[in-house]
């Protein structure tokens, strides 16, 4: 698509462990250019600076007045630092991502947790309203189950990020069905433990002797029938299904969205989580069911262009074109 010559515009990142998706987003939301890449990252944090600096020349027209990162990581928005992270991105935590990518770029930066600016795309209404014919509420939970267990929370149409940005992150509540088991954060008996996709893995392997690499072989197995398989899966189901719906009871949640590559196993990992999830709300919630994202593939990158009217940006000495 041609850009007019400065249209207002600004450029989102999706940053995650394996890749960078880049667009040049318009006022309007819509899409004017895309570029990827792989993430750099076991060369470090500066090379996966240079990576998302190299990202937003590739997308940069004339007009394009900030950019927005949703970062993979725990992410301060109000400092722009990565204030935890996992060894996913080597020497991830203490980088200071806004202000590094702003001298890098000479455009203002704002930046936020992945998961978090996903989720906030979540909380506009759709034209016609939603599909599923509940309108987004003004409180939600917001959950991604995939290599970890993410996540979100918007109170009252707000978007938490918390002291050092670690609000929503779902995965580091205590699970009893994790009881004993390590957790990526260093703690044991967290939810990531049981209810990750290499969690699951790991507990068929504990469980039936047998190895499988990858989630998808344990889904595979259970859909041939393994009974170990299919045991798994439904263990992790049922904790992140009781944890959301504490977390429901617990904030008066009126919307819960679960994504993420792991319910994509289907109505096996779904039944569970909705049985342990229903079983633990309060009776006023009884109506509540969890949803699958309404966002496309576009939701992380627009959700990071977003950021940039949202949360603080971080500006550089000379603001300009590129560098």
């Amino acid at each position: 698509m041609t850009v007019r010559h400065g249209a207002p515009s600004v450029i989102g990142l999706d940053l995650g462990g394996t890749k960078i998706a880049a667009a040049l987003v318009a006022d309007d939301g819509t899409i004017l250019a895309r570029h990827s890449l792989p993430t750099p990252a076991t060369a470090g944090a500066e090379a996966v600076l240079d990576a998302l600096a190299q990202e937003v020349r590739a997308v940069w027209a004339p007009g394009a007045t900030a950019i927005g990162v949703a970062a993979a990581g725990v992410v301060d928005p109000v400092t722009g630092t990565v204030t935890s992270a996992t060894d996913t991105i080597r020497g991830w935590a203490g980088t200071a991502l806004a202000d590094g990518l702003a001298a890098r770029t000479g455009l203002p930066v704002a930046c936020d947790n992945d998961v978090r600016a996903t989720a906030a795309t979540e909380l506009a209404p759709l034209p016609g309203g939603h599909p599923d014919g509940d309108r987004p509420g003004p409180t939600m939970i917001y959950a991604a189950v995939g290599t970890g267990v993410g996540g979100a929370v918007a109170v009252d149409g707000r978007m938490l990020s918390g002291a050092a940005g670690v609000a929503g992150h779902l995965g580091h509540l205590p699970s009893p069905e994790a009881d004993g088991l390590p957790c990526t954060c260093g703690a044991t008996g967290h939810l990531e433990a049981i209810g990750s996709g290499p969690a699951i893995t790991a507990q068929y392997t504990r469980t039936s002797g047998l190895s499988a690499e990858r989630l998808e072989r344990v889904a595979a197995r259970a859909a041939d029938g393994d009974p170990h398989a299919t045991a798994a899966i439904a263990l992790g189901a049922r904790a992140v299904g009781r944890a959301l719906g504490g977390l429901t009871n617990a904030l008066g949640a009126d919307r819960v969205v679960v994504g993420g590559g792991v319910p994509r196993i289907g109505a096996l990992y779904l039944d569970a989580l909705n049985e342990a999830f229903t079983a633990e709300l309060m009776r006023p919630l009884r109506h509540l069911r969890p949803v699958p994202p309404r966002g496309g593939p576009d939701a992380a990158v627009l959700g990071a262009a977003a950021l940039t009217r949202t949360l603080p940006l971080h500006h550089p000495r000379t603001i300009g074109a590129p560098r």
